[in-house]
């Protein structure tokens, strides 16, 4: 019997080697690579509006002429989706990837490159979705046209969705096709972006992979008071009662709080950290201890990324309020973007909200959104997928993978209360591209070419590990 088993794991392990060994030829899936990549980039797909169907067009058009069988599903004719998909035995669940093919818009006033014309320059490629989303929508693109090309076996379908309305109108996007044709994008497993690959010094530090996302919410703060000339002050001037509200929730650190996700991100980043960084991050992981508080503190100035991730998180973003110099307005308005831990009871927290500001001209409520993110539980690291992934990242990387607590959202969030078992990756991006506007909805954004290619291959690497047949 025991022989048996030893060759039946040979006769696996040979055929498995057997599909690895059919490997792209990255020289020439580089340069089309880059070609679908900047021709992607110079679509103008702002949302608003959107106007998607021109990425879709142009996906549908690539994927057909390599005879990959596609179907557009729109709620919006000029907000389509698109599912392509590479059919395997069916002796396995499918595998998704997801990228989705709308951008934020863009003040081109502020670009040194045009944001739709995927410049290169200083081994940078520039534009407007260089790392949101394009990335993961031209991954999906190459990994289906090469299993279509090398014909490969698989054990299960691989099906790739470029989806619209990701930033802001998931209605006609994840939404729509979760509700309306849940059954075409159906998986065990998905990648897609929100994953945190760190460059430092021109090496990648570790690869972070997504599990699990905050919650965004938005409160609106809406402050009352008397109208009245500007010469003359007033003591319930909307303006100032708005003001001392919003500065009290901006400075506010509400509690920490770990989940099993972050209590392992901080634990395998303090066994690959500096002696200092690595006590750091343990003190982290007892934020009950007395030094809790000053290594808060240090995050919050150094390592803001981290800090987020501890807490439910508020950040004033939008003030409104008067109309001209001269005239105290009777109301002031502030928009705060709150990203909340997924175990966070949204009612107590706005009474907290509400007591922080301790102001009764003051009103505070959720704004109403059409098509809330639900709350998924975290995916499992106890999975095929997220040992392929791990497998992949030493492969391309030569580094340590780390379970990622998203201080983003992603469409990830819709397919994990399905049920889907999903994982967030993403290209490597240098630490201080955030700090110097280079970084994702920023005025710069840009991806480091060479890592492109390599994203393109971690993706291949993974789907190759899973999906071929054994």
């Amino acid at each position: 019997m025991r022989a048996g088993l030893v060759l039946v794991t040979l006769a696996l392990a040979s055929g498995s080697l057997a599909q690895r060994g059919r490997e792209p030829d990255w020289n020439r899936l580089d340069q089309e690579t880059l070609q679908h990549f900047q021709a992607l980039l110079r679509l103008d797909t702002s949302n608003p509006p959107g106007r998607e169907r021109l990425a879709t067009d142009y996906l549908k058009g690539v994927l057909e002429r390599a005879g990959i069988p596609v179907q557009v599903f729109a709620s919006d004719q000029e907000r389509p989706n698109l599912v392509a998909r590479i059919k395997g035995s069916g002796r396995r669940r499918p595998l998704l990837l997801m990228g989705h093919t709308d951008v934020v818009t863009v003040d081109p006033k502020k670009w040194s490159f045009p944001p739709f014309g995927a410049a290169r320059d200083g081994g940078y490629i520039y534009g407007r979705g260089s790392r949101d989303d394009r990335p993961d929508v031209v991954a999906g693109l190459m990994t289906l046209l090469e299993l279509k090309r090398l014909g490969l076996d698989l054990d299960r379908d691989v099906i790739f969705l470029a989806e619209s309305g990701e930033e802001g109108t998931t209605n006609v996007g994840i939404d729509f096709m979760v509700k309306e044709h849940g059954d075409q994008i159906d998986a065990e497993y998905c990648l897609a972006e929100g994953g945190q690959t760190s460059r430092i010094g021109g090496r990648v530090r570790f690869v972070g992979v997504e599990l699990l996302e905050k919650v965004p919410r938005a409160i609106e703060l809406v402050a009352h008071g008397t109208s009245g000339h500007g010469s003359i002050p007033l003591e319930d001037n909307a303006v100032v009662h708005l003001a001392r509200a919003v500065a009290a929730l901006g400075s506010w650190r509400t509690p920490i709080r770990l989940n099993d996700t972050t209590r392992a991100y901080f634990t395998r980043l303090a066994a690959l950290s500096s002696n200092e960084e690595a006590e750091r991050y343990r003190r982290v992981l007892d934020f009950t201890a007395p030094a809790a508080r000053t290594v808060d503190e240090y995050l919050l100035a150094h390592e803001p990324r981290h800090a987020s991730m501890l807490r439910t998180s508020i950040s004033p973003t939008i003030l409104a309020g008067g109309y001209r110099v001269n005239v105290i307005p009777s109301e002031a308005r502030a928009t705060l973007d709150v990203r909340m831990l997924p175990d966070e009871d949204p009612d107590r927290f706005l009474a907290d909200v509400r007591t922080r500001i301790n102001d009764a001209s003051v009103n505070a409520s959720y704004a109403s959104v059409a098509s809330p993110r639900p709350v998924g539980r975290a995916a499992r690291i106890d999975t095929e997928a997220f040992r392929a992934i791990e497998a992949g990242v030493t492969r391309q990387y030569q580094v340590s993978t780390l379970p990622l607590l998203q201080t983003g959202a992603t469409d990830m969030s819709q397919m994990r209360a399905k049920g889907t078992e999903c994982y967030g990756i993403s290209p490597a991006e240098d630490v201080e591209d955030g700090p110097k506007g280079f970084g994702a909805h920023s005025d710069q954004e840009r991806i480091l070419e060479d890592d492109l290619y390599r994203f393109v291959r971690l993706v291949w690497d993974v789907v190759n590990t899973l999906a071929a047949a054994r």
